[in-house]
């Protein structure tokens, strides 16, 4: 089964798909990108079993018949966070004017250019007023994970996703954006409308939503939707 998935949900498919594995004797073939490439691959044509994207991204592709209309299922809120090397001072994001402070401040940053992180926080440097100087400190990747440049010591703050923050070893999370300056996302799957075997997507689909692994996906840094009971919900 061909999984295409945005990063946000690399830690939890690393961990969740031996055990889908062992379950079932299916084998799975994982495709990571961010948000925007994942769906320019898809819009370009490339197919799979199975999408895990945003939910506008899922619904956009379902508009499109790409994806089977009422195949959509929320499975995790995600909220964009700072980290910093292991060991380092952490900066204080606690206040929309303290997050300010912290960019300006810092020596370095990065963030990624097509993940939905990086989407809102580009938008979110232009409310704030400071596009330009942060940017011209700033290392923006086109795709991968922001905080492998902070393990590296390349650059002091990476900004990402939580969830895709937490991927990387020897980086300490400084913590989520709080509300007036944060963009929660739920991550949704849907299935392919050319799957080979939908059945088959569709359980992929109900194991990854099952409350069975609530704590795991809280552990990763996601917020979990309720599983089933919240298809269709969740926040836009």
């Amino acid at each position: 089964m061909r999984v295409m998935s945005t990063l946000a949900f690399r830690g939890m498919l690393d961990e969740l798909a031996p055990v889908y594995q062992a379950r079932t004797g299916r084998a799975l073939d994982l495709v990571f990108d961010p948000t925007v490439l994942i769906i320019k691959r898809i819009q370009a044509g490339e197919r799979g079993d199975l999408a895990l994207l945003t939910a506008r991204g899922v619904d956009d592709l379902i508009a499109d018949g790409v994806l089977v209309a009422g195949s959509r299922v929320d499975i995790a809120n995600s909220e964009v966070g700072f980290a910093v090397k292991a060991g380092a001072p952490k900066p204080d994001i606690s206040t929309a004017d303290a997050v300010r402070a912290t960019l300006l401040g810092c020596r370095s940053i990065a963030y990624s250019k097509s993940g939905a992180s990086g989407i809102f926080f580009a938008g979110l440097l232009k409310t704030l007023g400071i596009a330009d100087e942060v940017n011209a400190k700033a290392t923006i990747i086109e795709s991968g994970f922001t905080a492998a440049l902070v393990a590296d010591r390349r650059v002091e703050i990476a900004v990402q996703q939580v969830s895709e923050l937490m991927t990387i070893a020897g980086v300490e999370i400084v913590g989520a954006l709080p509300d007036p300056v944060q963009e929660r996302l739920t991550f949704s799957g849907g299935v392919f409308a050319a799957a080979a075997d939908g059945n088959a997507a569709n359980a992929f689909l109900r194991f990854l939503a099952s409350a069975e692994f609530a704590s795991r996906y809280r552990a990763k840094g996601l917020l979990p939707c309720g599983g089933m009971d919240r298809a269709e919900g969740g926040l836009r």
